[in-house]
């Protein structure tokens, strides 16, 4: 019996994270911009890697303890490394956005897993019960929402480089906030040129140019409307006037999609649409796109560096409160569970 529970135990994560990496594909090719493909892409890698170390950790040889060690390196101080970066990020943030909450946000990711791991050092020296128990579950919390987060970052890339140009009718830009009120800033112009370049790579391939639709609308602190702004850059660029659609009532990422849906399905029933936002932005666009029924992939332009981590964790919360009845349901298990059996066993 412990020999058949060896094995299994070998074995297992093997075929589960081959079922779930071949759940994956199947997903992918169904539609890549379901949510549910970084869940199982996330879930077949991590087994995946439990199957390596358990079997890294049966092996012989100086090769074998060399890589053990790099593993145990790994995670002793991964999450330092990580924590580290994330609060130099933030710094920077602030330093060049300016002091708003969603600028915090990496700063704050990175100074929760240091009270993370002080609480872990903590319930060590202390030997309490009741710390113990609220240790285990913050850290399953912790444990939960990562590896969402880790999916979601990893598929977001994935996401990204499967979903190439194909034909497309229509380019549809989201608009983003307007500096002085009418000017288009740095990241709006990233967007627009990843657009502009779309437009010309699927004319080119076509005789027919597609349309180009500029979707924002105007804010209480702006004089024209995203919108107009986008459209004035793109005609500016050598863009045919005729080519460029205005959609100017959208407040949101979702009332982008959902206007701009409206105007291609009037335009051209059966259309198929490229939709272009900035690269943090892309994989949850992509969901929000699936569940309006937008016939179309997205694509994302470039920006900086520093403003990714807290972009993403950004978009990260709002694709997880998207989801909030499954992950609150499950959080709520989490935190049951050890209660319960803190509770039975005291």
């Amino acid at each position: 019996y412990p020999n058949g529970l060896h094995i299994l135990v070998s074995v297992l994560p093997v075929y589960l994270a081959a079922a779930a990496l071949i759940l994956f594909v199947a997903g992918v090719l169904r539609d890549p911009r379901s949510f549910s493909n970084a869940v199982l892409l996330g879930s077949g890698l991590a087994l995946a890697a439990l199957a390596a170390a358990h079997r890294l950790a049966e092996a012989t040889g100086p090769v074998a303890r060399l890589l053990a060690l790099a593993l145990g390196l790994l995670v002793a101080f991964g999450p330092v490394l990580v924590a580290s970066y994330l609060v130099l990020n933030g710094i920077t943030m602030v330093r060049r956005e300016g002091i708003r909450p969603a600028n915090l946000l990496s700063l704050l990711a990175g100074l929760g897993i240091f009270g993370l791991l002080g609480l872990m050092i903590a319930t060590f020296l202390a030997r309490s019960p009741d710390l113990t128990v609220s240790f285990v579950i913050i850290a399953l919390l912790s444990g939960y929402i990562s590896f969402l987060l880790v999916s979601y970052v990893i598929y977001a890339f994935v996401y990204s480089r499967i979903t190439g140009l194909r034909r497309a009718d229509f380019v549809v830009v989201l608009g983003a906030g307007l500096n002085d009120g009418d000017r288009v800033p740095p990241l709006l112009a990233s967007r627009l040129e990843r657009a502009r370049r779309v437009y010309q790579t699927l004319a080119g391939r076509r005789r027919t140019s597609p349309v180009l639709i500029v979707s924002g609308g105007q804010g209480s602190d702006e004089r024209v409307s995203e919108a107009d702004a986008m459209a004035r850059y793109l005609i500016g660029r050598g863009v045919p006037e005729d080519h460029v659609m205005r959609e100017d009532q959208s407040r949101t990422t979702e009332e982008n999609l959902t206007f701009s849906q409206a105007i291609m399905e009037r335009s051209r029933p059966g259309y198929r649409c490229i939709i272009v936002t900035s690269n943090y932005h892309v994989f949850r666009t992509a969901i929000v796109a699936r569940r309006l029924g937008v016939n179309g992939q997205v694509t994302g332009a470039r920006t900086a560096g520093y403003y990714w981590p807290s972009a993403m964790l950004r978009e990260f919360a709002a694709v997880f409160l998207s989801y909030k009845t499954v992950n609150f349901g499950i959080c709520a298990l989490i935190v049951a569970l050890p209660l319960a059996l803190y509770v039975v066993t005291r």
